[in-house]
């Protein structure tokens, strides 16, 4: 009988998540965001890490790290411990930017293990709201009798690349004003520092809505849900080769991080992402939510990635970093 009872509670101790996986998480997991507080990567990252601390039953801490297109704090997860107590948040610039520097410090399909999307968000090109125009055909007139300069949330970003492809498209001459994230950036055109840029609904919606910045057009093939008046770029006659992508938003972990450990990491993600008040908070943000599993969004992000680098191949645009 005593023998029977001690093999049902190795049993049961066994079957227990942290146990069996070694006691993870043993202390509060790091959440690394590879760009500065206050912008659209940080809001989006510290929606999930509350409901992931919950499930994991440790705080998963936020810490920025922000610098040179986001690779700094990307190479930081990419060394770390592969023992889950690190994870990275980050946005489409884990691959632009390496692909514009022409700087490879980590290969982003082959240095990480996925976790999970959380889906994309529609940018739209955006002028400071004194400027005189309503429309795109409007801004066109308008920066063709005059330099005007673009803001970027960081070089090579999407922010970067489809400003100076718009530019280039329609040989305006802007001049690029690069900043180490969304939220500075805001703050100049804001200021009247610069006169445009691509902006995040998360970031800068609610200036966007206040009328303190106008958006004139957007990526993407569906729009701005809150907004479905701006139109989009295609819809303008651009071509989708060139605007049609909006990128992506999720979550990593250091390869080599154990299976155990990954599928919990995974799982709690995929929770956080079934929360109704974090789903809420994404349509109020304008992100639309489109969660993938690990593989799948590895898939995603490599379909991305080709995409990125043949039109980065076309524009010929590269930047020191």
């Amino acid at each position: 009988m005593r023998r029977r009872s001690l093999s049902l509670l190795a049993t049961a101790l066994l079957a227990s998540p942290a146990l069996a996986q070694g006691g993870f998480p043993s202390r509060p997991i790091r959440m690394i965001v590879s760009l500065p507080p206050g912008g659209a990567t940080d809001i989006w990252a510290r929606l999930v890490a509350e409901p992931m601390g919950a499930f994991l039953e440790q705080p998963v801490v936020i810490e920025n790290r922000a610098g040179a297109g986001g690779m700094i704090g990307t190479e930081a997860v990419k060394n770390a411990a592969p023992d889950g107590h690190t994870i990275l948040f980050h946005i489409a610039s884990f691959v632009q930017t390496p692909v514009v520097l022409r700087r490879w410090p980590y290969q982003p399909l082959e240095d990480f293990a996925f976790l999970g999307k959380m889906g994309t968000t529609p940018l739209p090109f955006c002028v400071r709201g004194d400027i005189p125009v309503r429309t795109l055909p409007e801004f066109l007139a308008y920066a063709r009798s005059r330099q005007l300069s673009y803001g970027t949330y960081s070089p090579g970003s999407s922010g970067h690349a489809f400003a100076q492809l718009f530019s280039d498209t329609e040989k305006l001459d802007m001049v690029p004003v690069h900043y180490r994230g969304e939220a500075p950036m805001l703050q100049d055109v804001l200021g009247g520092r610069i006169d445009c840029a691509f902006h995040s609904m998360t970031g800068s919606g609610d200036h966007i809505r206040a009328g303190r910045v106008r958006p004139l057009a957007t990526l993407g093939r569906d729009g701005i849900p809150s907004l479905p008046q701006v139109p989009t770029f295609l819809s303008l006659g651009y071509r989708e080769e060139d605007f049609g992508q909006n990128g992506f938003v999720g979550t990593f972990a250091p390869r080599g991080v154990p299976p155990a450990i990954h599928a919990r990491l995974a799982e709690a993600f995929r929770h956080a992402m079934t929360r109704p008040e974090v789903l809420q908070r994404l349509r109020e943000m304008d992100t639309i939510a489109q969660y993938l599993p690990p593989d799948a969004f590895r898939e995603d992000v490599a379909s991305y990635m080709r995409f990125w680098s043949a039109l980065v191949d076309r524009m010929g645009l590269s930047v020191e970093g």
